[in-house]
């Protein structure tokens, strides 16, 4: 069963990288109208089965589990890039705006690749897991952030069309920035890859919080080493720079090969095109219709907020009481759940009280998604807190 899980989720990402390029050959097509046309129809079908697969997966992970499969960084974030691909499909046959499908699905298959670099095993749920409000609270706040994350997508097309790539500067910067970032995911899907193709381990021992000694195993050579940690297999690239206790030795490393991998593609990319990325993306949206993708990104983050509220803090709240005899305990986790809900109600009053429409409403989307994802991924890989477990 679990082999079946694991193909119905490849087949799933051909079908979303399959579907990228057909929406890429709808919005190209002279003949189109806002990219509509017999391409759209063929994207449109092929990211449906695609979805159907990925659920496919879900479910019989689920009886191979006997759990619902978010109980660690695999499955949640593969989940994520799931209702990601929920959120587009039911956007698409409300505005039917095919150009959303060329950035939204490469964004959810950026996420799944992502989420394949992590341990897959199916391992049994911790005591603090076992509750069926791991089904509630997980799934709901998963799905209430991929609503919200096509905000972000409909920001990136608004921001592609109006700023100037003639000229350098401030948006420039930062809209390529953006571009930097999601290229730095990119490099470490590669460079993990890369040496896990190669069978690559580096084993230390370490003493933690409890004195108790215990074993990490390394995917990537080791760039920084766990605080008094001894290395046991042979490793030439192994470094002896020792992060404190407070943070994940392991995970870190994989945070600096994530930016020392993207840069690089960055630097080859940007010799390669002899442009910025942005601005070499921008034919791309020359049909948008930038009243369209504004009204887009506000009905997301409308849609997206009320369910991310229900699932990241109410059912969370709710959870933690029965768990841990506490509603709240500023917990990293906790904090920055908190920190994504404020971000987009002051979204949502600037919005409306203040007139932030367009340009600004775009840049306040991008800035939400970066924040939902710093949650999702630094959090979870480098703060030690009640939420490690993930």
């Amino acid at each position: 069963m679990a082999e079946l899980s694991g193909n119905l989720l490849f087949g799933a990402f051909i079908l979303y990288l399959i579907s990228t390029f057909v929406f890429g050959g709808a919005i190209r097509d002279k003949k189109s109208t806002n990219g509509r046309n017999r391409w759209s129809q063929v994207g449109i079908v092929l990211t449906i089965i695609g979805f159907i697969c990925q659920l496919g997966y879900f479910i019989t992970r689920w009886i191979a589990a006997g759990h619902a499969p978010v109980s660690n960084l695999f499955e949640f974030i593969t989940f994520f890039g799931m209702m990601l691909v929920l959120a587009f499909i039911i956007i698409y046959f409300i505005y039917k705006t095919s150009v959303l499908g060329v950035f939204a699905l490469p964004i959810a298959l950026l996420i799944i690749a992502y989420a394949s670099m992590f341990p897959k095993e199916i391992s049994p749920l911790i005591p603090a897991l076992q509750s069926y409000w791991l089904h509630i609270h997980v799934t709901t706040a998963a799905l209430g952030q991929a609503i919200l994350a096509i905000s972000f997508v409909a920001g990136i097309l608004y921001l592609l069309k109006v700023v100037d790539q003639t000229v350098r500067s401030k948006k420039t910067f930062w809209l390529e920035t953006i571009m930097y970032i999601l290229v730095i995911v990119v490099g470490f899907v590669g460079v993990s890859s890369v040496f896990s193709a190669m069978q690559y381990e580096s084993k230390f021992t370490w003493i933690d919080k409890n004195d108790k000694t215990v074993e990490m195993v390394y995917h990537l050579p080791a760039l920084v080493t766990p605080n008094e940690g001894e290395l046991l297999t042979k490793d030439r690239f192994a470094s002896s720079v020792e992060l404190p206790p407070i943070l994940s030795a392991r995970k870190t490393n994989s945070v600096i090969w994530s930016i020392l991998a993207g840069t690089i593609l960055y630097g080859l990319l940007r010799l390669i095109l002899r442009k910025r990325i942005s601005a070499a993306l921008q034919p791309l949206v020359k049909k948008v219709n930038l009243d369209l993708v504004d009204e887009i990104g506000y009905r997301s983050v409308t849609i997206g907020f009320p369910i991310f509220t229900l699932g990241a803090l109410i059912f969370a709240m709710i959870w933690a009481q029965i768990a841990w005899t506490r509603f709240w305990g500023w917990d990293p986790k906790e904090v920055w759940a908190l920190i994504t809900w404020l971000f987009y109600a002051a979204f949502l009053h600037l919005r409306l009280s203040k007139g932030w429409h367009g340009e600004k409403s775009a840049w306040l989307a991008v800035v939400g998604f970066f924040i939902i994802m710093f949650n999702t991924i630094f959090v979870n890989l480098v703060i030690a807190g009640l939420h490690s477990y993930a």
